[in-house]
């Protein structure tokens, strides 16, 4: 696929939306976002789809990230909607490359979404553009966390990074990130809305928060065949450095055991050598989703129950499996399972992830043993 590989012929030259998403969770949930709007149009008649909308995919390299955002792409273009592919990270002159091209579209797009106000990369973007109409649409529990800084006025870090000193990079980036800030927080002229399946009790003054319920993915799936056996959700807490792998391991192979798990459901973001002993220590059929969890689960067949650590599907699942027997149940995280390495907010944040998850679907919480 080349950079800008996509419905090239049929672009709109004058986007009204641009959308900028750098994983398939954000893709998805621009399509739920972009299908909430449709339903809630002024005239009360929903327009055309795609109407416009240009969706600007900035990939990333790791290779399973790439295969579900073309994936996603497709229902995308499936749904009517402007793709443009951009190779944002292939090669030192890649980012100026993308950024050039995209220059005259974020001066003219009247409103811009994004899927993570975290990157980089989007910030970088938001400093281009005069749109006066913001939203940020789910990139799983971090939305939690975004809300919750700019709330604050605080820097935007990811609440996996560890505290201390900012690094050489991020001094350097600071002023950029600054203004990005300023741009996300809403003024008499420019409005700011969160898109969200997360709990989100409060947000800053201004910032309008709109339910995501999955309408889109149960209108367009399912409802799936359940099997009788339980299946795992993995997660990539060992990747980023906030999970011993041992205790980790320890913990799937009890809650296998435990609840007659069959599947074994891997995060994107897994390694293979840790995915590869997993199998190899609990039987478990390791599976590499071609697609957001959201999407496979609804499509089906899907275990009766699901068993899940802290993560973004405990709050997404119920949703996407409404009206269905599924039961999604959630692990905590021990504290003691948790390296030196751990952010200090990270023993409280997943907690509130569990926690909220409860509150608000009632899942049932699962007993597990890690022995050290």
């Amino acid at each position: 696929m080349s950079p800008r590989a996509g419905s090239a012929g049929n672009r709109p030259k004058k986007p009204d939306t641009l959308a900028f998403v750098e994983s398939p969770v954000q893709l998805l949930n621009v399509l739920e976002w972009a299908h909430t709007r449709n339903l809630r149009t002024e005239e009360g008649t929903a327009p055309a789809p795609g109407a416009g909308l240009t969706l600007v995919v900035l990939s990333p390299t790791d290779p399973m990230t790439r295969g579900q955002l073309r994936r996603m792409a497709e229902l995308a273009r499936d749904e009517g909607y402007d793709v443009r592919w951009e190779e944002a990270r292939g090669g030192t002159a890649a980012p100026f490359h993308t950024i050039g091209g995209l220059v005259p579209l974020l001066r003219r797009a009247r409103r811009i979404v994004m899927g993570d106000p975290f990157s980089r990369y989007v910030q970088l973007l938001l400093t281009i553009t005069g749109a006066r109409d913001l939203v940020v649409v789910d990139d799983g529990t971090a939305t939690m966390e975004f809300v919750a800084q700019l709330g604050r006025g605080e820097r935007l870090v990811r609440w996996h990074r560890r505290g201390g000193r900012p690094g050489a990079r991020d001094v350097l980036f600071a002023p950029v990130s600054a203004s990005a800030r300023r741009r996300l927080t809403p003024t008499g002229h420019r409005s700011v809305e969160v898109f969200s399946s997360m709990p989100l009790d409060s947000a800053p003054d201004g910032v309008r928060v709109t339910p995501n319920d999955f309408a889109w993915t149960r209108a367009r799936f399912g409802p799936p065949r359940i099997t009788r056996s339980a299946d795992l959700v993995g997660t990539s807490l060992v990747e980023t450095g906030v999970v011993d792998p041992e205790r980790y391991l320890a913990a799937v192979r009890s809650l296998a055991a435990a609840h007659g798990a069959t599947r074994y459901f891997a995060h994107r973001r897994e390694s293979p050598e840790k995915l590869r002993r997993l199998a190899g220590e609990t039987g478990l059929e390791i599976v590499r989703p071609d697609l957001p969890l959201e999407l496979i689960a609804r499509r089906g067949p899907i275990g009766r129950t699901i068993l899940s650590f802290p993560s973004t599907v405990v709050h997404t699942l119920p949703l996407a499996l409404a009206g269905t027997d599924v039961r999604v149940a959630v692990c905590d995280i021990d504290p003691s399972w948790l390296t030196e390495n751990a952010s200090p907010r990270a023993e409280g944040f997943l907690s509130g992830v569990t926690g909220t998850a409860k509150d608000v679907h009632r899942l049932t919480a699962v007993a597990h043993t890690a022995p050290a």
